[in-house]
């Protein structure tokens, strides 16, 4: 029975992890832009950004989506109303769903950045910048992989669950692997069968990607000591 629709479950699988990978990279820059912020000396700057953390990690992922895909598409609609009548637009749910997933990760990889970024001894910093390094050079060679090192496990977390997050994105209409799932279990009256399949699916790409990011954390750790208390 399930083998009949491998074809379309396995088409949404592939649509759900490019969702998840497109929304990991806006949730990187969001994060990276949220910690600094939180990190800076310009009290607006830093209020921004415990605004942005705080508001999106208290509201629901299923809100969010659904202001932001139907919200969204009439603020758009409305604009384009005003500047040129008759014309309407429809928001893309894929492009909605990168768009709510990433803005809501965004917010738990700033905290999870900024936490990295304080575990750096500030002498490190300090020492490259009196070796003559830039700030950016600072930033790419000594900060930034230390960085990365203290954030990977927590990064990693947050990956596998914004990885079974973008299931919500089938309220909205987007065939992705929850969404063909339900499609063949209305068809053929055995939710059961297909919605095990579907988190068969989820687990085995988590297998995979935990395989992956503990190889990373391996190489990342080449060099170093671990000192146990």
């Amino acid at each position: 029975m399930v083998s009949a629709y491998l074809p379309s479950l396995l088409a949404g699988a592939l649509t759900t992890l490019c969702l998840a990978l497109s929304s990991l990279a806006i949730a990187i820059v969001l994060g990276l832009a949220g910690a600094s912020g939180r990190l800076s000396r310009r009290p607006a700057v830093r209020a921004i950004a415990t605004a942005y953390t705080t508001i999106v990690r208290g509201v629901p992922d299923l809100v969010l989506m659904l202001l932001i895909f139907y919200g969204g598409q009439r603020l758009i609609n409305f604009a384009i109303e005003k500047l040129a009548p008759g014309h309407y637009v429809d928001v893309n749910p894929f492009a909605a769903g990168i768009a709510t997933i990433g803005f809501v990760y965004g917010a738990y990889l700033g905290e999870t950045f900024r936490g990295a970024f304080l575990a750096i001894p500030a002498g490190q910093a300090e020492a490259a910048l009196a070796c003559g390094m830039s700030t950016l050079q600072v930033l790419r060679r000594v900060t930034g992989p230390l960085m990365l090192r203290h954030a990977l496990p927590a990064l990693s977390n947050n990956w596998l669950v914004m990885l079974k997050s973008t299931a919500i994105v089938s309220v909205i209409g987007l065939p992705d692997l929850m969404q063909r799932a339900g499609l063949a279990a209305g068809a053929t009256r055995e939710p059961f069968v297909f919605y095990i399949a579907a988190g068969g699916v989820y687990l085995v790409i988590t297998v995979i990607s935990e395989t992956l990011l503990q190889a990373w954390q391996r190489r990342l750790r080449v060099g170093t000591r671990e000192v146990r208390l």
